[in-house]
């Protein structure tokens, strides 16, 4: 009783999450909290995956940060892995996913990298210092702007049924 109970508290959620979704098509831009979200399509061509036709979109997103709010995941001292860095989903609701290809595209901050120096011994023996850059924090300030490139494969004669959501 208290897996079917906590399996339907998950699917509720799911439910109400996709609720938030919003349909996109191309060249369409939507405003999510102060975050403008445009989708476009760059290139269609027909192919074919096992025996069967499909269309085959090259998309693209950008997230505009139109608010005056800032966007900041500062690292601490210690080794830490950040998994969840994405603002916005636009998710391909028809895309097939054949060939290694995407069901949607997240748009994340960006990472601040710093150059950091440090000295070691080379295999000659020498001390030496090497400059390495590491990832201190991800951001996204007022005005600043993000993007990525998808491509998605649907089945013959369909448009690519895109839904975007926010993730904060």
């Amino acid at each position: 009783m208290k897996k079917l109970t906590s399996f339907s508290i998950l699917i509720l959620l799911m439910a109400f999450s996709f609720l938030k979704a919003q349909k996109i098509s191309d060249g369409q831009t939507i405003d999510i909290n102060g975050l403008s979200v445009t989708f476009n399509i760059l290139n269609k061509e027909s192919i074919t995956v096992s025996g069967k036709d499909f269309d085959r979109y090259k998309v693209s997103a950008k997230l505009v940060n139109n608010s005056q709010k800032s966007y900041t995941v500062r690292l601490s001292n210690a080794p830490q892995i950040v998994t969840n860095t994405s603002l916005v989903e636009l998710n391909c609701i028809n895309a097939t996913g054949a060939k290694l290809t995407s069901k949607k595209i997240d748009l994340k901050l960006k990472a601040q990298n710093v150059n950091v120096t440090y000295w070691a011994y080379t295999k000659d023996g020498k001390y030496q210092s090497f400059v390495i850059p590491i990832v201190a924090g991800y951001y996204l300030d007022g005005g600043d702007s993000v993007s990525d490139d998808a491509i998605f494969i649907v089945p013959k004669g369909e448009a690519p049924n895109v839904n975007v959501r926010s993730l904060q």
